[in-house]
C-alpha cells in the first residue's frame, strides 16, 4: 500500500498526455504528477523498457512512487519484466484501445469485428502524420491495400464529446475506404486506476 498522499509519479506515453493531464488534474489528485514520453516510441516499441526504467529510478531517486501509463504497447513483455524488477503497476491491457474501451467491451467488439482499424482521440487529431504521411501513403498510394487490405471498418473510440473530431475521424475512414463507425468511452479504465491510485472514488455512473 502506498503512504496516504504519497508522491506519485505517473510515467506515461505522449499519446495519452492530454487525457492523463486532465484525469490528473481533478480534485484530490494534486500528489500525482504526469511525466510522459515521447509518442513516437510507440514505432520502436524495443525501446520503451529502458525509456520507462529511465523514469523509474529518477522517480524513486526523488522519493517517489510510481505507476505506469503504458500497455504492454508491443514491447512483447519486456515492459511488464521492467515492472516486476521495480514493483511498478501498470494500467491493464495490452494498449489504449483495450483500457479505453474496458477490458471485456473491447475483446467482445474484437470478436464481434475483428477486421478493425482504431482510433482514439491522439490518432484522430494526428493521422495525417501517423498514418498517412507515417506508413508512406501520401508518397505511395498503391501501398494501401497491402496494409489495409484485410481491414473492413474503422471505428473511433472517442474519448470526448467533439463533433469536429468525429467527422475528422470519418474523413480518415473515407481515405481508407473503410467503413466507419463511432463510439464515445470516455477515459475508461486508465481514469478508474488513477482515480484508485490517487486514492479518489469513482463518480457513480
Amino acid at each position: 500500500m502506498l503512504p496516504d498522499r504519497a508522491s506519485i509519479t505517473v510515467v506515461g506515453c505522449g499519446a495519452l498526455a492530454r487525457e492523463l493531464l486532465a484525469i490528473a488534474g481533478q480534485p484530490g489528485l494534486e500528489h500525482l504528477t504526469v511525466e510522459c514520453l515521447p509518442a513516437r516510441l510507440h514505432n520502436t516499441p524495443w525501446l520503451i523498457p529502458d525509456a520507462v526504467e529511465e523514469r523509474i529510478v529518477a522517480a524513486r531517486h526523488r522519493g517517489s512512487e510510481v505507476y505506469v501509463a503504458y500497455g504492454d504497447c508491443g514491447t512483447g513483455g519486456r515492459l511488464d519484466a521492467v515492472l516486476v524488477r521495480y514493483g511498478v503497476d501498470r494500467l491493464p491491457g495490452d494498449h489504449c484501445y483495450q483500457f479505453f474501451m474496458g477490458g471485456a467491451e473491447f475483446l467482445t467488439s474484437h470478436e464481434q469485428h475483428p477486421a478493425t482499424f482504431y482510433l482514439t482521440d491522439y490518432l484522430a487529431r494526428h493521422f495525417d502524420r501517423l498514418v498517412w504521411s507515417g506508413l508512406g501513403l501520401d508518397r505511395h498510394p498503391e501501398l494501401l491495400t497491402h496494409y489495409f487490405g484485410n481491414y473492413e471498418r474503422v471505428l473511433y473510440i472517442a474519448q470526448v464529446h467533439d463533433p469536429a473530431l468525429v467527422e475528422l475521424a470519418a474523413s480518415h475512414a473515407a481515405h481508407l475506404g473503410l467503413e466507419f463507425a463511432h463510439r464515445l468511452v470516455g477515459y475508461g479504465e486508465m481514469e478508474s486506476a488513477l482515480l484508485h491510485l490517487g486514492g479518489v472514488q469513482e463518480p457513480a455512473a
